[in-house]
């Protein structure tokens, strides 16, 4: 019989908005004004997480604390954790020369000094619907010590239709089905939607050129469950991956290099869950009203309240 575990949510919200014109993770999409990180916090305290972990610039800090903090009263353990450019860079780096945040596991790795027990990884700014928290309880209610999880979305759902995406796409599976590599493309685009079946093609933009992609490939929309473990393993590869891109404004430790990391090094296996049920997010200010619309259809269908706090 599984054991019920102690259960963090981390949720990075320190990104730039750079595509979306705004601070996209603190913007009202529910009909009582409700951010989408809301949403997340509703499903993921009635999957069982009892501590949430929000990692945030310093200029947002007291703004989201404000937002947050009487909402999760009485509910949750809540902590705010700041993603500054220096910390967890080796001092031999010297002064950190950059705008730009290290990326999602740097983001993670902000939450080390209050996680002492397996946790999932959000963005702030994506709708993951109820079965990703669902699927992530229960995996961590009998998951091994080195053993960790991507919930699965099927590529063909999770899609733009105002731009070019980055997602990390789980290409390779080994013969027991757990993740072998995540690939992640940076400008993943439909094309040829006119095309019989409506559908059309989806491809990757690449230096190399265009590469077609298998719309039903499980991909990874930073919905992620790790053991408090792969934080002695995160901090390790961010050393050296700071080290090594000290002089490249632009470089960002994706979780995806780390997960691949972790598999080649044989430091343990990633699974990939079935809870990707639903999701929708926000890349650009047009994406606002149809993510408003998804929202409100499911308020309508009686999967939320109207207002949920």
């Amino acid at each position: 019989m599984a054991v019920k575990k102690s259960k963090s949510l981390l949720v990075m919200a320190a990104g730039m908005g750079s595509r979306y014109g705004g601070i996209k993770q603190i913007d009202g999409f529910g009909p009582s004004g409700e951010t989408i990180m809301d949403y997340s916090l509703y499903d993921a305290i009635r999957a069982g997480f009892t501590k949430v972990v929000f990692i945030v610039r310093d200029e947002i800090k007291s703004t989201v604390e404000e937002i947050f903090l009487p909402k999760l009263k009485g509910k949750v353990e809540v902590y705010f954790e700041v993603q500054s450019l220096d910390r967890f860079v080796p001092k031999n780096c010297g002064i950190v020369n950059r705008k730009k945040p290290w990326g999602t596991t740097h983001a993670m790795l902000c939450g080390k000094d209050v996680i002492n027990e397996p946790f999932a990884v959000i963005n702030a700014d994506d709708f993951y619907g109820k079965e990703a928290f669902e699927s992530l309880a229960a995996f961590f209610d009998t998951a091994a010590p080195d053993h960790h999880a991507m919930v699965g979305y099927t590529l063909k759902n999770v899609l733009s239709e105002h731009g070019s995406v980055s997602r990390g796409v789980a290409e390779e599976r080994d013969a027991q089905g757990f993740l072998k590599k995540l690939s992640e493309l940076t400008k993943i685009v439909k094309e040829d939607a006119r095309l019989p079946d409506g559908q059309g093609k989806i491809v990757s933009k690449e230096d190399t050129g265009d590469r077609e992609l298998d719309p039903l490939f499980p991909v990874s929309m930073n919905c992620w469950g790790f053991q408090p473990g792969v934080f002695a393993v995160a901090e390790k590869m961010f050393h050296e991956f700071a080290e090594k891109n000290k002089e490249n404004p632009s470089a960002e430790f994706y979780i995806a290099l780390l997960t691949n990391e972790i598999i080649r090094q044989n430091l343990g296996k990633v699974h990939i869950l079935g809870g990707g049920k639903t999701w929708f997010g926000v890349t650009y200010k047009e994406d606002k009203e149809e993510v408003s619309g998804k929202i409100k259809q499911l308020v309508e269908s009686g999967v939320y309240p109207v207002r949920l706090w």
